[in-house]
């Protein structure tokens, strides 16, 4: 049954709770299309998490998690620009293939999970979203997002493994969501990342948007590259292919960079001293939280499946050190938090930890590599 859903977002909503059965990305666009133009009309970010209360009332709330200041004496005029990397966990990956043993599958209903993942995007506000394994872009996350003023990109994997999952919802893939109102897109690239030369099933999206406020330009990339023990080589391949797309995209670094993404891969990774070795200057953002600010956090994942206890750092939001600061990121949850059951939870939708980080432009622009 749907649940009553107040007044301003009910009838959009009522439509978005019946959750496409359908795999074919044709038919999610023929829904989009047969709504009325007065159910596309803005929405008050307000009202659609107090909806999304609503449907988590008998859940358990929402575990708090607080920005650590790491600004350095640096004055700015501008508003921080807030990014939020996140793998949100495939609908039908979650229920049908990950085999979370200690997660009920209560937990794991859509219904209730999509109103989690739309409570923590609504909470921390991102100006840019960068979301991987979204396996419910055109039914849930485009109409909702596009309505609270975000211009939203999808790009599917070729050979998503949601497909083998009977009642799928589509290919799960990378998306992008940008406010509007904060920036103008001056170029798109959908990029299918090769290994060996040959293409693979990862893919990426980079960006390049121009600050309205400041009229700086920068580019911000989204990603998730393969998963699994053994493919060690297969992902710095992969790494190597987008670094050199990026270098394309940014003019050899003259474009300031952010990279979100679940690497699948720890700090001990080649790909991961790829980025941090680059002629672009990367930085991860997270090693920011370190005393020394030089390693990164114990976990970005942590699960429980049938071979075992998994607890690892995958996910990174890299940044061009020489042109953007960090001026705060979001703590990550205590393994009190988290419970013995791990994740993903009643109250958390995700195995993996949304990172959260603020950026401001170094003041001068002209600052040598």
């Amino acid at each position: 049954a749907v649940c009553s859903m107040g007044n301003s977002t009910s009838r959009l909503y009522s439509v978005l709770a019946k959750t496409l059965s359908s795999g074919a990305v044709s038919q999610h666009q023929d829904c989009l299309e047969q709504l009325d133009s007065a159910q596309l009309d803005p929405i008050d970010p307000k009202d659609l998490l107090e909806e999304c209360q609503i449907v988590l009332q008998k859940r358990p709330p929402r575990v708090q998690r607080n920005f650590v200041n790491l600004k350095k004496n640096t004055a700015s005029n501008h508003r921080p620009i807030r990014v939020m990397q996140w793998n949100i966990l495939a609908q039908a990956l979650g229920e049908g293939k990950d085999n979370f043993v200690q997660c009920p599958m209560e937990a794991l209903k859509w219904e209730e999970r999509k109103c989690l993942i739309l409570e923590e995007i609504l909470a921390y506000k991102p100006d840019i979203l960068c979301l991987q394994e979204v396996d419910h872009y055109f039914d849930t996350f485009e109409p909702l997002l596009s309505r609270l003023g975000y211009q939203c990109t999808f790009f599917p994997k070729p050979w998503s493994p949601c497909l083998d999952v009977e009642h799928n919802n589509g290919p799960d893939g990378c998306a992008m969501f940008f406010l509007k109102e904060r920036f103008e897109l001056i170029s798109s690239a959908n990029i299918r990342l090769t290994a060996m030369k040959l293409k693979t099933n990862q893919v990426a999206i980079a960006q390049t948007l121009k600050c309205h406020e400041t009229g700086r330009l920068f580019c911000i990339a989204v990603t998730h590259l393969k998963a699994r023990t053994g493919w060690e080589r297969f992902r710095s391949a992969q790494g190597c292919d987008l670094l050199q797309n990026l270098k394309n995209i940014t003019q050899g670094a003259k474009i300031p960079l952010i990279v979100c993404g679940d690497f699948n891969a720890e700090p001990t990774e080649e790909v991961y001293r790829e980025f941090s070795n680059s002629s672009l200057n990367l930085n991860s953002a997270y090693k920011l939280l370190s005393p020394d600010g030089q390693s990164e956090p114990p976990y970005t994942t942590w699960k429980i499946r049938p071979s075992g206890e998994c607890r690892h750092t995958l996910d990174y939001i890299w940044y061009s050190q020489h042109a953007l600061n960090v001026n705060s990121a979001l703590g990550l949850l205590t393994e009190e938090q988290i419970g013995p059951n791990r994740l993903p939870s009643f109250n958390y939708p995700s195995d993996h930890l949304s990172l959260v980080c603020d950026f401001s432009f170094n003041q001068d622009p002209d600052r040598l590599l």
